[in-house]
């Protein structure tokens, strides 16, 4: 490699830091910033805009349709980036249809009804607890997605608040909005350029919180993501379970943009998901001054490709020797000044070259792995003597990148297009991108960054006014938010982790139908037994109640130890008088089998078949007691 290619920036000459490896200081070095999206279906009887059922999924299906998407104008006469390039996909896309939970409004086949009241009220609701200015008039728009994931190819949408806020630590997340919208379809499968779907799903309604990018390590993401999810469900107006709720996060650093990394399925995956976008773009910003440096230029960049399939037809490389039998193009794109780029690390186990590899992917629709091989790349491709010819070919020095891509004649010349665009991005440094989440941590390409020019107003559907009589019916009837209820609990001297968990907890009302104040049973061990999940509960919380207020009566009354209520399988246990404790403890003390007998494993041991044997007739405290004393 020349002088002039050699790399110098430091970033791109370390090993990227690990996740766990950076504390809040470094991530304030990259400058990096974060806000989210999330996604939560509202708790509703019917979809937003039709009458069909809401939350009844199924696998089976009685009809398919075959759709092609278009992009259209949007008001300013502009194309959204998004839908060109979803357009230039040329995907097929199925829909299977169940005729129970699908209409010919979700096909565009029939107008939109008014949207739903329910839904919409409880839009409202969860804007209130989020401390938003709720709006007073509803403006239902569309937003253009030609993924496939909504058959009509756009989502009616409404912001019915704004500028809100929730406490975090010692300040304040800034919501900048919440909207209400349709449910996307749900994806069955997309290989090559066939994408089907189910529709079951299909315009169930959804909110979407907005927050301002207000988090500045990976863990403040996660966890604000946790207090808006408990937020809505202790509301009781959103579903719960699988699928039901979705985030979206977007990240950025110094010298980078925003990128979004489009359904993250589980809170505990945003922290490693953060922290390796974090490192890709202050690589992908590393690499920009790199080839700033080697005086590249967007428009120095030259659309070349050449077809070397005669130059490497019977090729040991198997993936192209098997691709070519079935009648394939092999193509090569040079990069000259990108030498010593395609190896350098982005992420956790993934380099620059998967950028491009990536973009091949999604938009030339060549999925099978690997779908590209480059010159430089440390793995087995071609032989020494086939990159001679492919150079050559190109052109260009050995120490050049050249990058090859094969299928069909149409994939591989949008491939080719693909990877000079990307090669051109990176002179201009990190591209606006929605990503997806992968099951390691790091994440993929998945489309363009939308942009301004998807939304449009519904002209089907006219402004709804909101009255404050309307909305004053719905604020009276709100539910504390959780650190409400937390600093409520506390007050009545329930423990701070004790608080906080049942601030969230489907048994907090009960926690205060049950609560005696200046009873004999401290509120700390009320909250403990109805937290703990070994102990035994009734059916469901409707008749809960009534079993609860008899068990804590016969605990006020000393006629049942709190002990008792874990063996409750028909009747809590009265406890035993001294002698009788004694005695049965003496008697499951004879029963423990062989296990350790000294130090707390020991004693922990001994003591867990003691108390299983005692059925919680005598105090935890007094056979920990004795238990040393047998132990001594």
């Amino acid at each position: 490699m020349s002088p002039r290619n050699a790399l110098t920036e430091p970033w791109l000459l370390n090993p990227l830091p690990l996740f766990g490896e950076l504390d809040a200081e470094g991530y304030a070095d990259l400058g990096m910033i974060s806000g989210l999206e999330v996604h939560q279906q509202l708790l509703t009887g019917r979809k937003l805009f039709c009458r069909c059922p809401a939350g009844r999924y199924s696998t089976e299906h009685q009809a398919e349709v075959l759709r092609h998407m278009r992009p259209t104008l949007s008001e300013m006469g502009e194309y959204d980036g998004t839908a060109l390039m979803e357009f230039k996909t040329r995907k097929d896309i199925i829909y299977l249809l169940n005729n129970e939970t699908v209409c010919t409004y979700e096909m565009d086949d029939a107008p939109p009804f008014e949207i739903d009241d329910q839904a919409l009220d409880r839009s409202f609701a969860v804007a209130r607890l989020l401390g938003c200015n709720v709006v007073s008039e509803v403006h239902i728009t569309r937003k253009q997605y030609l993924d496939g994931s909504i058959p009509t190819g756009f989502q009616r949408t409404a912001i019915v608040g704004t500028d809100g806020e929730i406490p975090y630590k010692d300040r304040k997340i800034r919501i900048r909005q919440i909207s209400i919208e349709e449910d996307s379809c749900r994806e069955v499968s997309d290989r090559g350029h066939l994408r089907t779907y189910r529709t079951d799903r299909l315009g169930m309604p959804l909110i979407e919180t907005v927050t301002d990018p207000d988090m500045v390590t990976p863990w403040e993401v996660a966890e604000v993501g946790q207090i808006i999810r408990w937020l809505a469900r202790v509301s009781g107006l959103v579903r719960t379970g699988s699928g039901a709720g979705r985030q979206d996060v977007n990240v950025s650093v110094t010298g980078g943009t925003r990128v979004e990394i489009k359904g993250v399925p589980s809170l505990r995956d945003i922290p490693r998901l953060v922290h390796n976008e974090a490192l890709r773009q202050t690589s992908l910003v590393a690499i920009q001054r790199e080839l700033a440096r080697r005086s590249v230029t967007a428009e120095g960049i030259e659309e070349k490709f050449v077809d070397v399939t005669p130059n490497v037809r019977g090729t040991e490389f198997r993936n192209v020797r098997k691709a070519i039998d079935k009648g394939a193009t092999v193509l090569a794109v040079p990069l000259p000044g990108f030498e010593g780029l395609p190896s350098v690390q982005t992420q956790t186990r993934t380099t620059f070259l998967k950028e491009f590899s990536d973009r091949i992917r999604v938009i030339a629709c060549i999925d099978d792995l690997p779908n590209l091989a480059c010159s430089t790349q440390d793995a087995p491709t071609f032989s020494g003597g086939e990159w001679d010819k492919i150079t050559k070919a190109c052109g260009v020095e050995p120490t050049v990148p050249v990058m090859v891509v094969w299928g069909r004649q149409q994939d591989v010349e949008t491939a080719g297009r693909e990877i000079i665009l990307r090669a051109r991005d990176a002179v201009l440094g990190v591209p606006g991108e929605t990503r997806q989440a992968l099951d390691d941590g790091t994440n993929g390409f998945e489309r363009i960054l939308p942009g301004a020019d998807r939304m449009y107003p519904d002209t089907d559907l006219p402004p709804i006014p909101i009255g404050d009589q309307r909305l004053e019916a719905i604020f009276d009837g709100l539910p504390q938010r959780p650190w409400e209820r937390q600093a409520a609990l506390e007050e009545l001297g329930v423990g701070r982790d004790l608080a906080e968990r049942l601030s969230r907890h489907p048994a907090h009302d009960l926690f205060h139908q049950l609560h005696q104040p200046g009873g004999s049973l401290a509120p700390t061990t009320l909250a403990s037994l109805l937290l703990d999940r070994s102990c035994p509960r009734p059916p469901s919380l409707k008749v809960a109640a009534d079993w609860w207020q008899a068990v804590v009566r016969r605990l006020q009354s000393g006629e049942l130890l709190p002990e008792g209520i874990y063996h409750a399988e028909e009747e809590p246990l009265a406890p035993l008088d001294e002698s009788e404790a004694r005695g049965a403890f003496d008697a499951a003390l004879n029963t423990v089998p062989e296990g350790p007998r000294e130090g707390h494993a020991g004693e922990d041991f001994v003591m867990g078949h003691v108390m299983a044997g005692l059925r919680g007739r005598v105090a935890g405290r007094t056979v920990r007691t004795w238990v040393k004393e047998a132990l001594a």
